[in-house]
Order: C-alpha cells, then sequence, then structure tokens
C-alpha cells in the first residue's frame, strides 16, 4: 500500500471529527446511523469508532432497536473521561466549578473576597484548584484544560490588558497558570463566558440571536449572533457598562464618568444601600421581609438596567436578553420596574418580538461557559490529533 499523503492524512482528522461531534450531539447513536447521516462509507465510520472507542472518548452499550435483521450496538459519548476547570473571577467572588466533558457541575469551590490584588486572587484560585484535584474522580484524561472568565478586556494570547474594578493591568494570567499546571488555559471575557454558557445550557438555548448582560459590581454584555459569539476585531467587544447614560454624571472606575455601571451595577446597589445594606444577600433578605426601603432601592436599579437594556436592544434588534451574574438573584423586585422602563421607552417595533429572561444558570453561567470552551478545544484537538 502507498504512503498516505498529507492531505488524505487531513480529511481522516476531519472525518474523525466529524464522528465524534455528531455521537456527543446525536447519543445515543448506531454506526449505520452515522454513516446514514454523514454520508461516510460504513468501513470508515466503524473504523473511525474503533479509533474513537481506543482512545476511550466513547463507549459501546448493548443492542438498540432493530430496523429489521441484527440489533446494533450503540455509541455513546464518555462523558467522565476527562474534567474540565471553570472559574469565574467576580470582584468580591471567586466560584471554581468542575464539570465533566457535557458541563455537569461535579464538585464546586465559592469564596467570597474582599480585596483583589493579583497575587491574592492567584492564591486563591490555586487553592481551589488544589482542592478540586483531590477530590476528583479517576479518569483517562484528566483535568483537559482550565478556563476563566475575568471581568475585563482579554487579548488574543491571554492576557488581562485591563480589569478595572478589580484593579489589574497587564496580568499574564494564562502564562501563570500553564507554568503552574502544564495544562492548556483558555481566559475569556467573564460576560462574553456567561453568554455562551446560557447558550449552550441555559436560557437562550432556543436563541440565536441573544444578549447577555452579566450584571454584578460592574456590567458587561456577552453578544451572540447567529449562534456565534461576537467579539470584535481584538476581542474587546461588550464593554457596554461604559456606555455613557448621564454626561456628567458619576465617575466610573475606567476613569470615565456617567457609566452605565456606575448607577445599574451591585456596586451601585450598595452605594445607595449606605450602611444598610452590607450585602446584596442581606439587601434580599430585607426585601423578602418587606423592607420597602430595601424594596425601592432594588426598583431603582431595575430602572437603571431598563435604561442601558433600552439602547441594547434599540441597538442590536435581539430576539432576546437575559440577566445574569448577582443582580439576577434579585429578579422578583428588579423584572417590573426594568420591563417597565423598557415598555416606556424602547422603539415599539423593537419590543415587538424580544424576549427578557434571567438567567436559567444563576451566577454559574461564566463557569460554565468557561468550562464549556475548555472542552470544545479538548474535543477539537483529540479527535484530530492520530
Amino acid at each position: 500500500m502507498g504512503t498516505i499523503t498529507w492531505n488524505q492524512q487531513r480529511v481522516k482528522k476531519n472525518n474523525k471529527a466529524l464522528v465524534l461531534q455528531m455521537i456527543i450531539e446525536k447519543e445515543p447513536i448506531s454506526r449505520a446511523d452515522i454513516s446514514q447521516v454523514s454520508g461516510l462509507h460504513k468501513a470508515t465510520v466503524s473504523s473511525l469508532v474503533n479509533e474513537l472507542l481506543n482512545e476511550e472518548l466513547i463507549y459501546e452499550s448493548g443492542p438498540g432497536e432493530s430496523s429489521g435483521g441484527r440489533r446494533p450496538v450503540i455509541l455513546h459519548f464518555n462523558k467522565v473521561t476527562g474534567y474540565a476547570i471553570g472559574i469565574d473571577i467576580g470582584v468580591n467572588y471567586v466560584l471554581c466549578v468542575l464539570t465533566d466533558l457535557k458541563g455537569n457541575i461535579i464538585t464546586e469551590r465559592n469564596q467570597f473576597v474582599t480585596e483583589t490584588p493579583y497575587p491574592a486572587i492567584l492564591g486563591v484560585i490555586q487553592e481551589m484548584i488544589q482542592s478540586i484535584m483531590d477530590d476528583m474522580p479517576n479518569s483517562r484524561y484528566g483535568i483537559v484544560g482550565i478556563g476563566v472568565g475575568v471581568p475585563g478586556i482579554i487579548n488574543k494570547d491571554g492576557t488581562v490588558l485591563l480589569a478595572p474594578n478589580l484593579g489589574w493591568k497587564t496580568i499574564q494570567l494564562k502564562r501563570d497558570l500553564e507554568n503552574l499546571y502544564r495544562l492548556p488555559v483558555l481566559i475569556e471575557n467573564e460576560a462574553n463566558a456567561g453568554a455562551f454558557g446560557e447558550q449552550q445550557f441555559g436560557a437562550g438555548q432556543d436563541h440565536p440571536n441573544m444578549i447577555y448582560v452579566s450584571a454584578g459590581i460592574g456590567i458587561g454584555v456577552g453578544i451572540i449572533m447567529n449562534k456565534e459569539l461576537y467579539q470584535g476585531k481584538n476581542g474587546f467587544s461588550g464593554e457596554m457598562g461604559h456606555m455613557i447614560i448621564d454626561m456628567d454624571g458619576k465617575s466610573c472606575n475606567c476613569g470615565s464618568k456617567g457609566c452605565w455601571e456606575a448607577y445599574a451595577s451591585e456596586h451601585a446597589l450598595l452605594e445607595l444601600a449606605g450602611d444598610t445594606g452590607k450585602s446584596l444577600e442581606s439587601l434580599i433578605n430585607h426585601a423578602r421581609e418587606g423592607d420597602e426601603n430595601a424594596q425601592e432601592l432594588f426598583a431603582k436599579i431595575g430602572r437603571y438596567l431598563g435604561f442601558g437594556i433600552n439602547n441594547i436592544i434599540n441597538t442590536f434588534n435581539p430576539e432576546q436578553v437575559i440577566i445574569g451574574n448577582r443582580l439576577a438573584l434579585a429578579k422578583e423586585w428588579i423584572h417590573q420596574p426594568l420591563t417597565e422602563t423598557i415598555k416606556n421607552h424602547t422603539l415599539p417595533y423593537h419590543q415587538k418580538e424580544v424576549r427578557l429572561n434571567f438567567s436559567k444558570l444563576n451566577n454559574y453561567s461564566t463557569a460554565m461557559g468557561v468550562s464549556a470552551f475548555v472542552v470544545e478545544n479538548f474535543i477539537k484537538e483529540e479527535a484530530r490529533a492520530k
């Protein structure tokens, strides 16, 4: 037999990636079904499936339904052949999850933080990763990668150029984590990751054109267009927390004045609350107990959120806007003032078919989003590895 050309090798890798993707998306599925749907020859499918079985990326189970003749053996994706770590760095918390390759959370660590200098946060992350690795089930591939969502501007090399609410500038987070763990590391803006998390697992699954508003200590926006994350020329899109809603307004951590996040974020809420609200959770408890002052504070934040979301809807004409991150926990008191603001200000044609939802994943959107990015990269690499 002649040597396999580079081109044949590439076709084989692409076919293998296609077969694996099909098993992931359509499992349980038989070899015959894969052949029929993909158009690949039965012998080709069989050979690629055998490779994937050897690599433990898939497994077989007993015979499925027969359409006449011998009952087929069914193939499944082996979601516990490896695990991903997803980390969400907030301004007042760090959340770390371990997921299987289908995005199910196996274990998690969550810690409130009061100080955000980089060495302190890196220390918290290391403790969490170590603790998760100590408890992790055994698997063939172990940890396939680490994903981190950061509230700031990240370049394509994974450098955090600026995270004003953390006080970070030019932080080499990707390089530092790769040096520590010798694993693939992916750094993404937290709102982009949150948008991806909601699209994959949450409230955005049925909407290919969706805007995710991450409302925490600051505000970030993730934009999904035709099921693809829109990132702009350098990956910096979505910094809509810094659109100006009051020309001579309040100072913002970014150095500007009158930014949306100075009025509609968790930080703005706590500032308005003064000494009465030590935390979002305590204000939620007050509101739940019927405290009208706390309820009015949430209503004010809801109205301000509505002003920014009005601008987003008028600009993008999306099918859906999802509000996520910590302020979504106060949905009960924010929802009505927010929708009223949109009703009173958004262009009528733009209002018609847009859906306004709160996150289904609560505060897990970003951690699950970065974890899903890590898994996606692992699957691509493994399917093309041999």
